[in-house]
């Protein structure tokens, strides 16, 4: 009886570590499916800097993502495109890289890393190689938010309060306007006449979100745009500022472009 229970105990033991052996891959793989869930990086506009994206993050960070903002100096599109790659370049995982406005301009540039596996544009400008945004925008109307720019004697702009009440984010609360208005970051002027030298969104999947009462970026050539990068599209009935008015449906893009390239 003795000899009995020792092998029982003995086949128990064994029974575990086997229990224990065939679980350790499955729970590796589960770490590895986790673990390789892209970052997002978000990269602000003109006249902003990474807190525009506030009431974004929380939305994505609860489906378990990171998030990462680029803190862009807005001093010229090379140094834009520098301070993005320090953040694409502490990420070991892949990314989805989102550019609001202005910023479609920098992911366009900074995008080509191999880590980058795609691309949201919120209402945003995604050049070609050697085009600038005035380059974009000359054959179109000229957005009404632009005649609202001041310049001072170093070719840094702002836009005046009516410029972001009405015009930047009309459909914002207006105190919340007021804050943007107050705390907005100097851009230089000619960051808008500079030109990529490489396209991202000719060999990444894109997203597109049209705001379809831009006042900053004509509605028509964000159509135009979406459409030569063949993006997957949504249209917002949002300012210039879906991100602030809408962040929700801004979330749910980028999330569909995380889960596209999760798969």
């Amino acid at each position: 009886m003795q000899s009995i229970a020792k092998n029982a105990i003995a086949a128990a033991a064994l029974g575990a570590a086997a229990l224990t052996t065939a679980a350790a891959p499955a729970d590796k793989a589960v770490s590895d499916a986790v673990s390789q869930k892209p970052t997002v990086v978000l990269v602000h506009g003109a006249f902003a800097d990474g807190s525009t994206w506030n009431q974004v993050i929380p939305l994505l960070q609860a489906k378990g993502l990171k998030v990462v903002t680029a803190q862009n100096p807005l001093t010229s599109l090379a140094d834009d495109v520098a301070a993005t790659r320090r953040v694409l370049n502490r990420e070991t995982g892949p990314v989805v890289l989102v550019g609001h406005s202005y910023g479609g301009v920098v992911i366009t540039e900074a995008g080509q890393q191999e880590k980058v596996k795609a691309l949201v544009y919120v209402a945003a400008y995604a050049p070609s190689e050697n085009q600038s945004i005035a380059d974009l925008n000359k054959d179109y109307p000229t957005p009404p938010g632009l005649t609202h720019l001041t310049a001072d004697k170093d070719g840094f702009l702002t836009l005046t309060q009516e410029g972001v009440s009405k015009h930047l984010a009309q459909d914002v609360p207006a105190a919340q306007t007021k804050v943007i208005a107050a705390t907005q970051h100097l851009t230089q002027g000619k960051n808008f006449e500079d030109k990529v030298s490489f396209a991202a969104w000719k060999t990444k999947p894109s997203w597109y979100i049209i705001s379809e009462q831009d006042h900053m970026l004509q509605p028509d050539l964000q159509r135009a745009l979406a459409k030569k990068i063949q993006a997957s599209v949504v249209s917002l009935p949002t300012s210039h500022a879906p991100h602030l008015s809408r962040p929700a449906d801004v979330a749910a893009v980028i999330l569909a472009a995380t889960e596209a390239v999760s798969r």
